[in-house]
């Protein structure tokens, strides 16, 4: 079988995670490693086997990979993908995509420009539970959707957490809080099961829990073109946390609360019982309905095998570049809401956005040498 010479820039945490999934791919292959950081890069590519390099051009002229996966700090991964498409590689970079709207289009001008396969890691498209809850949504059994409203907030993170490095949770270092660190996953998923919406109305709370620069408590209301409206909150000051999407819609209310998909569907259309029932407050039978799903797994693994074969056989990788632009936008626009103090419409002015951040970046404590 041909395989996909996958090497990787960015070998911390989520790079030493990342590497066990692309090693275990069947159609890809470990070849190079790169990290500033000699002694973490240095053992990394002794534990795989593999040439080690330090910075990523280095890596891009060696010839000894076909693709490079970024896991690096959030604006790096605009940077190494924009040099890495210069260079004729094809890239996947971890969530985000980058830290916002404007740079995400010059990967993708970058992308257009070398014609070469641009793919992003969003695992949790993968999970059996979501899969058929996109199914149900696009399958016309519930009927008109009217309401959405997700509350995640099972990200409670400790003032240790983000002490443990100064860039974190800085403008200048991470671009960003919840929205972009913790959250870029459930943005993504938002995007693809009910499309975007054209309005959203946010209120972004700045170091709410902890001694940090940027949000750790996000409360959004959104509208979409088709009538329906969303609530999305997210937090990483609470306990317990609750991890629920529930949809409202003209034959009930489908709901993914932890990973168990639950439906309570009424036996007639809930808009034709408003318009038509002689009753003034009428009951409404409903069936409890327990949805089986294969699981609750997500694989790491299955998003390289289809960038992978996406690369070898000229087709689309699970999750494209274009389409993870769309759930940063959504980020984007609640913080840009948040900022600007009024309603935003989308497509947001990527522009705009950029000098808004650009702002709290001159102002931000984090100033590396």
């Amino acid at each position: 079988m041909k395989k996909l010479r996958l090497g990787f820039v960015g070998t911390g945490g989520m790079g030493k995670a990342h590497i066990q999934s692309a090693k275990v791919a069947k159609n890809v292959e470990l070849t190079a490693v790169c990290d500033i950081r000699k002694d973490v890069a240095d053992a990394v590519g002794k534990e795989h086997n593999v040439p080690v390099f330090y910075n990523h051009h280095d890596l891009f002229k060696s010839g000894l990979i076909d693709a490079v996966m970024i896991v690096t700090p959030h604006y790096a991964h605009t940077t190494v993908a924009i040099d890495a498409f210069a260079a004729g590689y094809h890239v996947i970079s971890d969530k985000p995509v980058a830290v916002h709207k404007a740079d995400g289009m010059r990967m993708l001008e970058a992308q257009k420009a070398a014609a070469k396969k641009f793919g992003v890691m969003f695992q949790l498209r993968t999970s059996p539970a979501n899969q058929k809850f996109k199914k149900l949504l696009e399958s016309g059994e519930l009927g008109e959707i009217k309401r959405i409203n997700w509350i995640v907030t099972t990200w409670l993170r400790t003032q240790k957490y983000f002490d443990s490095g100064d860039w974190r949770a800085s403008w200048r270092g991470e671009g960003g809080g919840v929205l972009l660190n913790q959250c870029p996953h459930q943005l993504d998923l938002f995007q693809w099961f009910f499309g975007m919406p054209n309005k959203v109305t946010a209120f972004c709370h700045l170091g709410k829990y902890h001694d940090i620069e940027v949000e750790d408590e996000v409360t959004s209301y959104m509208e979409f073109q088709d009538g329906k409206t969303a609530v999305f909150i997210t937090s990483t000051g609470e306990a317990p946390g609750t991890n629920r999407l529930e949809v409202v819609c003209d034959r009930g209310r489908l709901v993914l609360d932890e990973g168990v998909l639950t439906f309570k569907r009424t036996e007639s259309s809930v808009s034709e019982i408003i318009a038509k029932s002689s009753e003034t407050f009428p009951a409404v039978p409903i069936w409890d309905v327990t949805i089986p799903t294969a699981s609750n797994d997500i694989s790491a693994t299955e998003v390289f095998e289809k960038f992978a074969n996406a690369v070898l056989n000229d087709q689309e990788p699970l999750v494209s570049g274009a389409d993870a632009l769309n759930g940063l936008e959504l980020g984007n626009a609640m913080m840009l809401s948040s900022w600007l103090k009024k309603e935003v419409e989308l497509p947001i002015d990527a522009e705009l956005y950029e000098r808004e951040l650009m702002k709290l970046v001159k102002t931000s404590r984090y100033n590396p040498a």
